[in-house]
């Protein structure tokens, strides 16, 4: 009953935290409702069975006890008095079952932390935190900075919310261009979350890969434009090699490796006519570039028929768009492939040295790659070492300390 309490926390607890803030008003306290819902399960639950509506009693759960503590507080201080009336008279048990509304929740969710008084970094920060539900450091780690920064931005993009009265709402559709760019970077940032977690003992999380794939298909109906389809397109591409990228230890499985007739190609299909449309209409933005590069991986048979040449070329223009040192990590993997590994070196030494990923595990990790390549096993183990006191992620982990074994043994041998 434990670790199914666990699974259905991972798979609806932001949803349902998403329906509780439209309800209650509040994040915070919407918040406290949800891990007050899911202790009552813990404790109801195993006596009682899981309810056939998972979702609604937990929602119905948090509310309740929002109310009883608001309630409480109510008793000593007559300003929360109001907001205990309000919440009385704001519920209808029907919006549970409605569907339409459950998923406009999450938008409404997306749309109120990429509000534009708040700022960029505190936007991101807040949607990695109630969205995803990351935790602080996690977050931290993921843009490279300290975990008491992260937490000055979340409680400050709070703050903007509450004290600017914030509407928990997705705007109308006139208002939706001049947000769509930070939305689509939200959910952008919450796929790939899952598709390679920042921690933990899982590869990928499933349910933050298909949360923002079913939010980018409702902003697509909400909102059709070039920039929609091409990000669909990438998080579908990139969605079809899932099963293939862990083994059935959950291990990691690197691209040249997967078994190819995993990949899932119906959502190939779908990635590839997606792309399509997002190129034939106006500018062709950094999704629908990224999009292109995985359709290039996805259009190959096999590794070798890979268009590296095509790929550096679809980086090339990403960088003339959007100067961003992860895009120029891929790009030195993408020339190593064309030009050799002693280029591939040089490059990701030079992006090094620029200090702006010293604490990114991957481009260590690439570093390292290219040394074992060349045969140089001392300085490439140095190099996974330190990628791998960076990474957090159990199944890297793993993977990083074999490539060191294996080189250590090598090395013994010679």
């Amino acid at each position: 009953m434990e670790r199914l309490i666990e699974d259905i926390y991972r798979s609806q607890s932001r949803r349902v935290l998403a329906t509780l803030i439209r309800l209650l008003g509040d994040f915070d306290r919407a918040e406290e409702a949800l891990h007050d819902a899911f202790a009552a399960a813990a404790k109801t639950w195993p006596r009682d069975g899981v309810p056939a509506n998972a979702f609604g009693w937990l929602v119905s759960a948090g509310r309740f006890r929002a109310i009883d503590h608001i309630r409480r507080r109510s008793r000593f201080d007559m300003s929360v008095k109001d907001i205990e009336e309000s919440l009385y008279g704001s519920f209808d048990e029907t919006e549970i079952g409605d569907v339409d509304l459950i998923e406009d929740d999450m938008l409404r969710l997306i749309f109120t932390c990429c509000h534009p008084v708040i700022p960029a970094d505190a936007q991101m920060a807040m949607a990695l935190r109630e969205i995803c539900g990351l935790t602080t450091e996690e977050i931290a780690h993921a843009f490279l900075v300290p975990a008491p920064t992260v937490a000055q931005r979340i409680v400050r993009a709070k703050n903007k919310i509450r004290t600017a009265k914030i509407p928990y709402e997705v705007p109308e559709r006139d208002e939706l261009p001049e947000r769509l760019d930070r939305v689509l970077h939200v959910i952008y940032l919450v796929f790939n979350e899952g598709y390679s977690a920042t921690s933990g003992n899982e590869v990928i999380r499933t349910d933050l890969t298909s949360e923002a794939i079913r939010l980018t298909r409702l902003l697509a109906r909400l909102l059709p434009h070039p920039d929609v389809s091409g990000l669909l397109a990438l998080l579908l591409l990139q969605d079809s090699r899932r099963v293939a990228r862990r083994s059935s230890q959950g291990g990691l499985i690197l691209l040249a490796d997967q078994d190819r007739r995993l990949w899932d190609r119906e959502k190939i299909s779908e990635g590839l006519g997606r792309l399509e449309g997002a190129m034939r209409n106006g500018e062709v933005g950094v999704y629908t570039l990224q999009a292109a590069i995985a359709a290039e991986h996805a259009r190959a048979q096999t590794p070798l028929e890979t268009d590296w040449r095509r790929i550096v070329g679809y980086y090339d223009l990403l960088l003339s768009a959007q100067s961003s040192p992860i895009a120029e990590l891929n790009r030195a993997v993408a020339v190593a492939m064309v030009e050799g590994a002693e280029t591939g070196l040089q490059l990701v030494d030079a992006i090094l040295q620029t200090g702006e990923l010293e604490s990114y595990h991957l481009a260590h990790s690439a570093r390292a790659d290219f040394l074992r390549q060349l045969g140089r096993k001392a300085d490439a183990i140095a190099a996974y070492e330190a990628a791998l006191r960076l990474c957090q992620q159990a199944p890297e982990r793993a993977f990083l300390s074999k490539r060191i074994s294996e080189l250590s043994t090598a090395a013994e041998r010679q």
